[in-house]
This record gives structure tokens, sequence and C-alpha cells, in this order.
């Protein structure tokens, strides 16, 4: 989740224009009632944790206009006022399938602060803003992208278009022209977003009047239209794939920096599809709320009053309460509006991208009326349910090991070549998944086998007394496709050959096998971790299970292990095939 600093000078800033708080301190009194958990908190400084369903509280103007509605210290509005603008941009109609959806807006007269300090620490909030905004919102760019520049450096109208490979321009902190190609491929933001260009071979970019270049979305800015200490006028594109994502990243920015003073003008986009659209469009939306579904998520009557109260406390407002004439009809859903109950209008900002439900509306007045005043009272919500066929198998496994005095350890599903395939002797099954930015050589692709990390786990614990006996119940990843596979491991002396096929045998019974139906064959030399002649194949009709065995002390020894070791590998998803759940 996102963390948020606000510093001294910024708060400062907060408190004179907004009005909000007056120490620090008392921050920490209404950010976590709003949703943001103060992590740490000083006189210099408050580090907050904004969860992932506000992405509208990742700004420090956002979270202050979110504290004055909290705190009933001003009106606030619940739309975003916007100007008409006389700026156009148009789109060319190759971007349909390179990056269809684009936006944009003009804010002008920005107060970014009264001295070279505090415009710096503009800039930065503003920076860290748009990439919060790109990483939860954006999907770290796939679903949208921000672009934000110095309006007075650039010649409207705009135009967005798409160019090959080596058309060149100058990018954002760079003196000299690169091409498309060369950004992807040797600038550092390049590399790092080049997977959302992938299989490209034009690429977006927004061009103003001159051709110079605004964008390329969304990799990177064009140099000459950086934000600097003398900027007040601003202009912002945003682009990507999912509309909702994009409307709200765009209305996010506009709302911060109007927070500041600035003056949201709209500008006229002409899409690739004919349609000419003034945007942003600030206008609220509404939601049908069933007071039906207030009272029974939250266990009480909430008065109109209260019901008023928690939602402007939201940033909202009630449009009105009425009698439902029309709707869905269903009283069995509970959010369905049923004729002749009452319902609530209810208006929300529309940057709150996270509302998508009724359900929602509901949780916002839970908080406007705080946790602590609802009522204790169990749920009289009874949904039966009954377990997954995968459930009854992965339960009869891990009680079938524990009666063998074994204990469920839990490891990572992150490996390395060497031990999952090269020390213990086996070989990959269908392809194997790399990781493509491993932060440890011991981490570098997904396991195809539990067993390689049982070894490393009796390994860390070599010092401690034996007997140590572990078994473990997990995924795998084999061609890109979750397997589940269990695994056990004994480090213990005087135990052998026969205790692992003891193992076996009695996890095939538990698992509900029939005895004539197992089939042991004898591995071949080399063929996975076990000694020579000491090493079992399972088969249940034909089709193999998986292998036990004693362990062959060289394959010990490369785990850094002295002690005799026993263990075994099942595959527990053709167990769900081959062998009749005695249960079912």
């Amino acid at each position: 989740m996102p963390t948020l600093e606000l510093k001294h000078s910024l708060i400062g800033y907060i408190q004179n224009i907004h009005g909000v708080g007056h120490e620090p301190d008392s921050w920490t009194k209404w950010l976590p009632e709003i949703g943001c958990p103060v992590d740490r908190s000083n006189s210099e400084e408050i580090e907050i944790e904004v969860f992932p369903d506000r992405p509208d509280l990742l700004s420090h103007e956002t979270i202050a206009r979110a504290a004055r509605s909290f705190e009933s210290s001003g009106g606030i509005k619940v739309e975003l006022d916007v100007v008409p603008g006389d700026i156009e941009m148009t789109v060319d109609s190759t971007l349909e399938n390179v990056r269809p959806v684009i936006m944009g807006a003009v804010v002008k007269g920005v107060d970014t602060g009264s001295n070279g300090e505090e415009k710096d620490e503009f800039i930065q909030s503003l920076m860290d803003h748009q990439e919060k905004l790109h990483l939860t919102l954006g999907r770290r760019r796939r679903f949208s992208s921000i672009g934000v520049h110095d309006l007075s450096s650039l010649q409207p109208p705009f135009r967005v278009t798409t160019v090959p490979g080596d058309f060149s321009f100058v990018p954002l902190a760079c003196d000299e022209e690169m091409s498309i190609n060369e950004i992807l491929t040797e600038l550092p933001k390049g590399v790092e977003y080049s997977a959302l260009m992938d299989g490209m071979e034009l690429f977006p970019v927004i061009l103003d009047s001159s051709d110079r270049v605004l964008s390329f979305p969304p990799i990177i800015n064009g140099s000459h239209t950086t934000v600097d200490v003398g900027t007040q006028d601003f202009f912002i594109d945003v682009t990507g794939w999912d509309e909702r994502s994009c409307e709200a990243c765009l209305l996010l920015i506009c709302l911060s920096l109007a927070e500041r003073g600035g003056l949201v003008e709209s500008i006229v986009v002409s899409g690739f599809d004919g349609n000419r659209i003034a945007m942003p469009i600030g206008n609220p939306r509404t939601h049908r709320v069933p007071d039906r579904l207030i009272r029974k998520i939250l266990g009480m009557e909430v008065s109109h009053e209260s019901l008023r109260i928690a939602i402007e406390k939201m940033g909202g407002e009630i449009v009105e309460s009425r009698t439902v004439t029309d709707g869905p009809n269903n009283p069995e859903r509970w959010a369905d509006c049923v004729v002749g109950e009452l319902e609530h209008i209810v208006s929300m900002p529309r940057w709150r991208s996270d509302i998508m439900h009724p359900i929602d509306i509901v949780e916002d007045i839970a908080i406007g009326i705080g946790f602590e005043n609802l009522p204790e009272k169990s749920s009289e919500v009874q949904i039966d349910a009954s377990p997954l066929k995968s459930s009854n198998l992965k339960r009869r496994f891990g009680e079938s090991m524990r009666a063998c005095g074994l204990q469920e350890v839990q490891s990572l599903t992150l490996s390395n070549e060497r031990d999952q395939f090269e020390l213990v002797r086996w070989m990959h099954e269908e392809d194997f998944n790399t990781i493509s930015n491993p932060i440890t050589s011991e981490h570098t692709i997904l396991r195809q086998y539990i067993l390689p990390s049982l070894l490393r786990l009796l390994s860390a614990n070599r010092h401690h007394e034996l007997p140590q006996r572990v078994y473990e119940l997990g995924e795998v990843v084999r061609g890109s496709r979750n397997k589940n596979r269990g695994s056990w491991a004994c480090a213990e002396v005087g135990a052998g050959f026969t205790s692992a096929k003891g193992i076996a045998l009695a996890m095939l019974r538990d698992m509900g096998a029939e005895i004539d139906e197992v089939e042991l064959k004898v591995t071949e030399e080399g063929s996975g971790p076990w000694i020579h002649g000491r090493g079992c194949q399972i088969f249940v009709r034909g089709e193999k299970l998986g292998e036990f065995g004693e362990i062959d002390p060289r394959v010990s020894h490369s785990f850094g292990l002295k002690a005799p070791i026993h263990a075994g590998e099942i595959d527990l998803d053709k167990i769900g095939v081959l062998i009749r759940d005695p249960i079912n």
C-alpha cells in the first residue's frame, strides 16, 4: 500500500490555506478515521499509509480536502468547478489499437508556494502524486498514465498520433535527441516500461502545433515541457486503456491543483470515433441506495439527519430520499431497489472511482457515523457452504502426514535452477518460469518441485537436534500453470527406505487408494535424489503419482546435510483424479 509523507513546510502550507488542524500531532486523530493509518509522526513529519480503495487520498491537497469534509471545517463541493477553455486536441484514428483512451485538461494560476523551498517541495509532491496514481489506478501505467506539462512552453492546438520507432525527439532530462527505439532500450524509464510497448510497430506521441513532442505516453515527456519553479499554468494529458482509471487520474491531478487555487479549464478532445468531448467532466455521480441495505448492513435504523451528516463527512451529499417507483424490484437482492420502499439518491464526487456499488456508499456511511458507534450485534446472515473437493484432498494429505509424526512447514515458491534440477537430479517438467528481475541468485525461478525447498529448510536447521520430520503442501508452477504437490523429508538416524515406504503407503491408504491399484517401481540410477536401489516411483492405474526413497548422501552433502534423510514427493492434482474420494 502506498505511503505518503507530510513534511513540516507542507503541513504549514495546508494548515494556512486549507484550515486543517493547528499542530501536526492533531492530525493523527482524524487521519485514521478517513482511512489513513499513521505509521509515525513527530513535530516535523507525519508518515501515513493509504489503503488501495482510496486513491483520492494520495496527495497532500486531496487529503486536506477530505479532512475538511470529515471535520466539517468548510463547505465542500461535490463537483469540481470546470470552466470552458479554448484548447483542442485531435486524436488520430491509428490510436484505436495503440492507446485508445485520450483525455486532457488545463489548470491555470496554481499557487505553488511563496519561496523557492515551497516551490521545490510542490514540484516533488506533484511528481510523487503522479507516480502513486501510476502505481495504483494506473496499474504501473498499463491502465492509465499521466503527463504534466508547463503550458507556457506549448503551442496549442494539440494532436495525438502514432510514429515509427525511428522517430526522434529530446526526452525529459536529456540534452540530445533519441529515437523511440533508443528510448525503449537505453533510457532507464524506457527500459522499465518497455514491456507496455511490446509488439507495437507504431508508437503514440502528443504533438503541439509546432510538431514538438509533448509526450511519448506511457513512457516519458518531452524535455521542453518540464515543470519548474516558475510554472503556474499546467496542461495535463492522460492516456491508457481503461476509461474509468484515466478519468479518475485526470480529475485527481486537477483537484489537487485546484486546491492550490488553480482554475480548471476544459479542453475539447476530438476522438478517433468522430466524437467531440469537453473534458474533464466535473459533475458528480449519483447512486441509488436502498434504505433496507443500510439497515441490513449496519444493523440499526439511521435517521435522515445522521445519514446526511455521515455522507457529507465523506465528501458526498444526499440529493433526495424518496419512495421507489421503479427498479429491479427483487427483494432477495439486498442492493436492489424494491417498489414501495425507501431509497436515498446520493451524489458522490466523480473522482471517487472506488465507489462502484451501493455497498460502497454504505461503507462510507459507516465510516462517517464511526464504527465505534455501530451496535454490537451478531450477524443474522447465515450462508451455507460446502468445502471444495481440493480442500478435502489437502486436508486428508495433511492429516495423514501429521499422523505419521511430521510437522507442517511453508516455504517460498521461489527457488533456483541448481536446487530444483541439478542437485536433486530431476529434469524440469514442461517449461519453467524465470524471474525477470531477481533480487537474489537463490530466487531466480518459480519452483517445479517442493522437496528441494524442504532440503534447504533442513539445511538451515542442521545445528538443531534430530529427528527433524517435516512436510509441505504447496503450489508449484509448471508451464505457467499452478499445480498442487505434497512433499515430506525426515532427517533421522536409524531410519531409511523402509520408513519412507511406510509414510508413502500410509498416505496412499489415507487418500483412499486401493492397495491392488498401487504399483511401486524402482527408480533408475541417477534419476532423482535417491540412493540407487533405494528409490521408488508410485503408480496408480498406470499413472505416475510421485517418488519416495532414501536420499543419496552426495545429494545431502550438496545441500550441506550430513544426517541420513528419507523423503518423498507426490502430485496431489493427479491423486484427485485417479483416486476416488472416500468421503463422496
